[in-house]
């Protein structure tokens, strides 16, 4: 089957254009999104069959055909609503019969209240209630549609299906637009959402359906990469139109209504997809394997980016020999732990989860974990597939992180592997030819590279793949277009890493950008370059460059439309002519009927003859001398060869940033006096996403002797008028100071003024700026002692005067640094402020710092009291981090150290996050919990909340509390706190275990197999509550002593039980629960 636009020969563009009998003005072309199909509007009805789309237009099309109503929340250029829009207003019908309505809102504290009213109106019609209703929103507005999407989760049985459509995308000061997945993996967890994920456009339409048949089990967020694999143009062969979405839609809704409603979420997901798969003929897994049958080594993935390279990458490996296998997580929540243990194959030895975490520093801290290590290593512990469990690594990558198919073959094997692979060639890409385009935002031949696409999708034995990237902080907007053609269908949401053409179309980005890096042995590389003269060329073109052409045997082409003077003053020309030159480089075969539309619709024309005969004239081979590969200048090698994307969109010009800067306090008070003049924002605080709180120290006594070499301490706040609530089990967020006695320090070596004025990003949103001095901002908000990631070595480098230091700079930023960059990071524990004394040469103006630094992020700790017992204070119990470095340096932890130093009366900055720790609903359910050293800090609240049901006459369940520690001298924490209890009949049973008191270890799972008469009867018997918290290390352990209690209740009782989908069960019921870290 053909493409329609193919019919004619020519794209959709092009079918739009009549050829004019007389040289007229042309067609203004126009690009109206990045979420449409070479930027150009489509209509509802022409969505079908073999089709040039986009994955967002395709959960558009679904969202609009199926719902009732969109609330979308969607920022400005981001364009999730595009098309949606244009079909409301167009009065486009859904699959109900009339047009879905489309209620454009703003991401902001309280976003989803309206939505949500909408939902539970008492003037809601009922007839509706079947109908889903959809949002549409990037992974940003997520924390702000937190507290509506927890209402709705508690009320849904009485709701309308509820679908989110989540295009993973966040801005990060330092990154730029990232693919944000723990926001949406975090909140599904927490809020007990369906979550799943779509790999790529081809599965954009399929999950999007699939997804919103799922809200009819549980409401679903259908989370997807909204930074570059929802906004590609390419062409789909089976997209469904319309009539065969609401066919299957309809079909499935009857296998939805009548599942058996004994099954739980999980089993109610799995045969909705069953019912899907066989109606559509699709093969869809909760977990998806690929690779070698008997693998040693799989990795974990999720995200679309991620599936995808998964997909290409590990099968290569396993075709080469090495047993390596991946599974690509695509239902997370509810997170069917059976098909996860099916899909690995038995022979695994070691598993990778390939984690997503916040940002560099999350990497590389030790303590963090990724959300999906968690929920892999809980369900591996739990399996009895292996006589021996694999090992489970946490392969922990910043979200930041663009991967290629060269950088995710690098992180998976350094990894794994004793011999890290550092590059890969896929034989997906063998047949595809490659090409990047390079401009400035303003340039004439901007919307070339887009023209070029349609004219070549026009051939209907072609599969054109486009993408664009803005990064408007260089050069004042530039923009890298990557295109790819092929016999056969492409799924490469990835930076092309070898071209077979680069053309450049703006000079002065030889100097910002290696374009030459990009372009494969062999390859071609076209450079505008207008008056060029052949004496010039090494003025003009930069040694890396020419270096590099040399080498690796480039071919080197010179466009210069000076000799053709209408083609140099008429503007629409001047970019047929670019486009021309590319196409006689990049495929000198092509069809004549296409060079002719081309013109048309470029120029109305100069005919094609006049055209090529000036291309004659302006485009030249240059021949490249030996000597070129001679001399190479070394400050051009470390130039970036893709974009940090920051934007969807050009620059606005019309827009002028004004820069941070160093004032004094004088400056600060005319803004003041005269605000108006100076447009001063006076609000004393802005409208955070994050919640903060006010409150003073109360109490801080050590737990621990002096003489002991762990400080544990308990430290209470006393709440005041703060306002702050908790509820039991919660963690509370300190956002701790820096010491200031190093800062002082700091401020001195550096050479700054404490009093100067200076914008910062607020701690709790970077977006925010403060105005603060230099001693405030670096003492409350630049996290100066923090752990540098890569990017701080590279960027400081920029600064560094003294050639030595900045290549040492340069060179901790690569792959040959990395071990010295993981010895500095691991064991020398160097910080900001050690890197900026080591390289006294790089030395950034203050607001540069700030921008490089990054700010302080806030540390939560389990909640170690009950609001309902003590109403005006909150407690914790800590332990302080220290360590000796390699200098012999003892260090700290910043939080740990700042809360252990607090005096009485102390005023502190907190926030409350929520946690899966809850008390169970019944008052009479017993509880046995396990806590490690500061584990137990959850479980003191617990106890403090059902002491006083007990006082006030309540029946409360029986509590076994066993706690774990080296020594009972130093670390029995609380221990006067449990005897007390034990001794009023609150605790039932009290399980310590001190593992060096003796000369056997003793830990918590022994003691409770001492104890397990009386686990069985309050976790099985009486229908009680596990809870664990700690470190990961025991889970395997204690989840074995629980399976014997089933085990043994169940012999007793004469039934026959699965132990392992016994624990599941009571996982998913809530009885089972983990905080481990």
């Amino acid at each position: 089957m053909q493409l329609k636009q193919a019919e004619s020969s020519g794209g959709a563009l092009a079918d739009r254009v009549t050829m004019p009998e007389t040289k007229t003005s042309r067609p203004e072309f126009t690009k109206q999104s990045s979420t449409l199909p070479f930027g150009q509007p489509v209509s509802l009805s022409s969505i079908a069959g073999p089709t040039y789309v986009t994955g967002q237009l395709l959960v558009q099309q679904i969202a609009y055909s199926l719902s009732d109503k969109i609330f979308s929340y969607s920022p400005e250029t981001f364009d999730l609503d595009v098309a949606v829009k244009d079909w409301a207003a167009k009065e486009e019908k859904n699959i109900h019969g009339y047009p879905t309505s489309v209620l454009p809102l703003q991401t902001r504290s309280g976003a989803g209240a309206f939505a949500l009213g909408y939902i539970f109106s008492k003037d809601f019609d009922l007839s509706k209630r079947h109908i889903p209703q959809t949002l549409l929103a990037p992974s940003l507005s997520l924390r702000h549609l937190r507290s509506a999407l927890d209402q709705l989760a508690l009320l849904y049985g009485v709701a309308s299906p509820f679908v989110a459509h989540i295009a993973a995308t966040d801005y990060t000061a330092d990154a730029g637009l990232v693919a944000d997945y723990g926001t949406a993996l975090q909140l599904s967890e927490e809020l007990g959402l369906g979550l799943i994920s779509s790999g790529s456009a081809y599965e954009a339409q399929h999950i999007s359906l699939f997804a919103t048949l799922m809200a009819k089990v549980l409401p679903t967020l259908h989370v997807y990469d909204g930074v570059r694999t929802s906004r590609e143009t390419l062409r789909v062969i089976d997209v469904l139109s319309q009539v065969g979405v609401a066919e299957i839609f309809k079909k499935i809704t009857k296998t939805a209504e009548n599942l058996n409603k004994r099954l739980d979420n999980a089993g109610k997901v799995l045969e909705l997809l069953q019912a899907f798969n066989d109606e559509l003929g699709t093969d869809y897994e909760p977990f998806e394997y690929v690779g070698h049958d008997a693998a040693e080594t799989v990795y974990v993935v999720f995200g679309s980016v991620e599936a995808q390279l998964a997909k290409q990458v590990v099968p290569t490996l396993a075709a080469d020999g090495a047993k390596v296998g991946a599974v690509i997580v695509r239902i997370y929540r509810p997170f069917i732990e059976e098909a996860l243990i099916k899909a690995l194959p038995s022979s695994v030895q070691q598993i990778a989860v390939l984690g997503q975490v916040t940002n560099e520093s999350a990497a590389l801290d030790a303590s963090v974990q990724s959300i999906l290590y968690s929920d892999v290593l809980t369900a591996v512990s739990f399996s009895s597939k292996w006589a021996s469990n694999p090992a489970i690594a946490d392969v922990k990558y910043p979200a930041s992180h663009a991967f290629t198919p060269s950088s995710f073959v690098a992180a998976i094997t350094q990894a794994t592997s004793k011999t890290p692979i550092s590059h890969i060639q896929l034989p997906q890409l063998e047949s595809v030819q490659q090409y990047i385009f390079w401009d400035t935002d303003d340039s004439v031949t901007l919307f070339a590279p887009t023209v070029v696409s349609q004219i070549l999708s026009g051939d209907s034995t072609n599969n054109v793949y486009l993408n664009e990237s803005h990064d408007n902080l260089v050069q004042g907007g530039v923009i890298r277009s990557d295109l790819r053609t092929s016999k056969k269908t492409i799924d490469a949401p990835y930076a092309i890493e070898e071209a077979d053409v680069v053309l450049v179309s703006d000079e002065k980005l030889l100097k910002e950008v290696a374009v030459s890096k990009s372009v494969e042995d062999n390859g071609k590389l076209i450079l505008k370059l207008p008056n060029f003269k052949d004496e010039e060329v090494e003025k003009r073109i930069p040694a890396a460059i020419r270096s590099d052409v040399q080498v690796r045997n480039v071919s080197l082409y010179i466009l210069d439309s000076s000799s053709s003077p209408a083609f140099e003053n008429d503007l629409n020309a001047a970019r047929l002519l670019v486009e021309l030159a590319f196409l006689k480089v990049a495929q000198p075969d092509i069809k004549h009927e296409l060079l002719e539309k081309l013109a048309v619709l470029e120029a109305n024309p100069p005919t094609l003859e006049e055209c090529i005969d000036a291309l004659e004239k302006s485009l030249k081979q240059f021949e490249v001398p030996e000597s070129w590969a001679e001399t190479v200048d070394e400050t051009s090698r470390n130039l970036p060869q893709v974009l940090k994307t920051n934007s969807f969109a050009p620059f606005e010009k019309q827009e002028t940033e004004q820069d941070s800067q160093l004032t004094s306090w004088e400056s600060a008070a005319k803004g003041f006096v005269f605000k108006e003049a100076y447009a001063t924002d006076v609000s004393l605080r802005p409208d955070l996403a994050v919640k903060t709180y006010t409150i003073h120290v109360k109490e801080n006594r050590r737990l621990t002797p002096i003489t002991y070499d762990r400080n544990i301490f308990h430290i209470e706040f006393d709440l005041g008028d703060s306002g702050l609530t908790y509820k039991i089990g919660e963690a509370l967020g300190i956002h701790a100071d820096n010491d200031a006695d190093l800062v002082r320090e700091f401020i001195e070596s550096y050479g700054l003024n404490a009093d100067d004025l200076v914008q910062v990003p607020s701690r709790e949103d970077v977006n925010t700026l403060e105005t603060r001095t230099v001693y405030q901002s670096l003492v409350q908000n630049i996290d100066i002692f923090g752990k540098p990631p890569k990017r701080f070595y590279e960027s400081l480098a920029e600064f560094a005067t003294d050639e030595l230091e900045k290549k040492k700079l340069l060179s901790l930023a690569t792959p040959e640094g990395a071990e010295e960059f993981k010895r500095r990071s691991e064991v020398d524990t160097i910080t900001f402020a050690d890197v900026l004394e080591e390289f006294k040469s790089a030395h950034p103006s203050f607001p540069d710092l700030v921008r490089l630094v990054g700010p302080l992020k806030r540390r939560e700790y389990s909640i170690a009291s009950a609001q309902a017992v003590t109403p005006n204070a909150v407690a914790l119990m800590i332990v302080v981090v220290d360590w000796v470095d390699s200098k012999g340096r003892t260090r700290y932890g910043q939080a740990t150290r700042y809360l252990s130093r607090l005096p009485i009366g102390a005023a502190v900055t907190v926030s409350v996050k929520p946690s899966v720790m809850k008390l169970p609903t019944r008052d009479d359910a017993p509880l046995i919990m396990a806590g490690l050293g500061t584990g137990l800090a959850p479980f003191r609240a617990f106890i403090q909340y059902r002491a006083m049901q007990k006082a006030q006459g309540k029946e409360i369940g029986s509590i076994l509390l066993y706690l774990g520690s080296r020594h009972q001298r130093e670390e029995y924490l609380y221990g006067e706190e449990w005897e007390a209890y034990l001794d009023a009949g609150v605790i039932t049973l009290l399980g310590a275990a001190f593992s060096r008191d003796q000369p056997q270890k003793i830990y918590i799972q022994d003691r409770m197999r001492q104890t397990m008469s009386d686990v069985v009867k309050a976790y099985i018997e009486q229908e009680g509550s596990f809870y664990l918290c700690g470190p990961t290390w025991p889970v395997p352990d204690v989840t074995d002593v629980l399976k014997e209690a089933i085990a043994t209740e169940a012999k007793a009782s004469g039934k026959k039980v699965d132990a392992k989908k016994e624990i599941d069960r009571l996982k998913e019921d809530g009885r089972y629960v983990l905080e481990v870290y």
